[in-house]
């Protein structure tokens, strides 16, 4: 299965919002997925909660409001919260589900390499028995 463009509908579902107004959401998921593009591309299956916590972290807080009190009511948020942006978080995750940013491994062993010890020879292709004081072997 290959990435499909979340809705504004599903927008409102994970923002919890009863209505949402289509065109800014559809105008910041297919943002979201430009901005999430610049890190992976073409976008990979399951990326779709990428582009909509990217999206609804914008819906929410357009202005970047950092502090806001109502009456008895305050509530802070962290700078930089709002408008469009992807966290450590967001490439992590786009990264990992296109498979890259992970542990590796690198097999330096040559394909025609031998499991059989390997011993010098003399010129004349004879196992080396010319041993020389030092060496380990006399």
């Amino acid at each position: 299965m290959a990435f499909t463009t979340p809705t504004a509908e599903e927008l409102g579902l994970i923002l919890g919002l009863g209505e949402i107004d289509g065109a800014r959401a559809d105008l910041l998921i297919r943002t979201a997925i430009q901005l999430c593009q610049t890190i992976v591309k073409p976008l990979p299956e399951g990326a779709e909660a990428v582009v909509l916590s990217v999206a609804g972290r914008a819906y929410v807080n357009p202005q970047q409001v950092s502090y806001e009190t109502i009456g008895p009511m305050s509530v802070q948020r962290p700078q930089g919260s709002g408008g469009l942006y992807l966290t450590k978080a967001d490439r992590t995750a786009l990264k990992s589900l296109a498979g890259r940013g992970g542990a590796f491994t690198i097999d330096p062993t040559p394909v025609d390499a031998s499991p059989a010890a390997t011993y010098p020879y003399d010129e004349d292709g004879t196992e080396f028995t010319d041993w020389e004081p030092g060496w380990g072997y006399y």
